[in-house]
C-alpha cells in the first residue's frame, strides 16, 4: 500500500507542477469532505478547474484516464459543487480536467493534461 501511496503522491506533485507551468494557480490539493476527495482545484483565468489525477506505473491495464468511470465522474461533480459552496473563489465557470501520469520504473514520468476531459 505504501508504494501505491508514494506513486499517487508523485503523480499529484507532477500534475500540480504541470498545471502551474501552464499558468494555473492551485487553490487546493487533496481537498476532503465526508463525501470524498478532489485531487487538485485550480484557477485558470476566470475558470475554476477541478482536476482529477490518475497515476499508473504502466499501461498494462489500460491508460490511466480509462479508470474514470461514470460513477467517479458523478462523484467529482458532486464534490465540486460542495467545494464551490464552501469556498467561493470569485469565478463562475467550471472546467473538469484530468492529468494522466505514467511513472515507469527507470524512466522519466510522462504527464498528459486533458482540458475539459468531461463535463
Amino acid at each position: 500500500m505504501a508504494l501505491k501511496d508514494d506513486l499517487g503522491r508523485l503523480g499529484e506533485d507532477l500534475a500540480a507542477a504541470e498545471l502551474e507551468r501552464s499558468g494555473m494557480r492551485i487553490v487546493a490539493r487533496n481537498w476532503r469532505c465526508p463525501d470524498g476527495e478532489l485531487d487538485i482545484v485550480a484557477i485558470d483565468g476566470a475558470t475554476l478547474v477541478v482536476c482529477e489525477v490518475k497515476t499508473r506505473s504502466s499501461t498494462y491495464f489500460g491508460e490511466p484516464i480509462e479508470a474514470l468511470t461514470p460513477s467517479k465522474i458523478n462523484r467529482i461533480y458532486r464534490l465540486a459543487s460542495i467545494f464551490r459552496r464552501q469556498h467561493p473563489v470569485g469565478v463562475s465557470d467550471v472546467r473538469y480536467d484530468v492529468v494522466s501520469v505514467i511513472a515507469r520504473r527507470g524512466y522519466r514520468p510522462v504527464c498528459q493534461h486533458v482540458r475539459g476531459a468531461f463535463g
